[in-house]
């Protein structure tokens, strides 16, 4: 009987082992937080990364940072795998006050994009911006 009960045991364990260890995996993918000296460096430093506005139309035409793409938090989820189709871009993603980009890294990490860095709000910004 004790016999039975740790073969029972065993298998449990070797089913729900691997099963929680995948799902931690899971949970640690996760966007990055930086600042906009270290936004401006990787910009400055690196080449195919996108810059990417989740303000409204209205607020991107205002004044945004050169070399931006708009993709406006509401639309983010239909319109980003057009825009941005390689999960593995790496992406800088800001707002205006840093809730709104907040938000948009999450979704864009549940949507599969593994490099993701949110620089928070252009307010924060203190270098160039430009409008068209």
């Amino acid at each position: 009987m004790i016999d039975k009960l740790m073969k029972i045991i065993t298998i449990m364990l070797l089913i729900t082992i691997p099963v929680s260890s995948c799902s931690k995996e899971i949970e640690n993918v996760n966007y990055k937080t930086i600042n906009a000296e270290e936004a401006k460096a990787i910009i400055d430093a690196e080449e195919n990364i996108v810059i990417l506005d989740v303000r409204t139309k209205a607020e991107f035409d205002d004044g945004h940072i050169p070399n931006a793409i708009l993709i406006p938090d509401a639309k983010l989820k239909e319109e980003v795998e057009i825009k941005i189709p390689d999960k593995d871009t790496k992406i800088l993603i800001y707002c205006r006050s840093g809730n709104r980009s907040a938000k948009s890294a999450k979704h864009l990490i549940e949507m599969g994009y593994n490099n993701v860095f949110d620089f928070g709000g252009i307010i924060d910004w203190p270098y160039d911006v430009v409008t068209d």
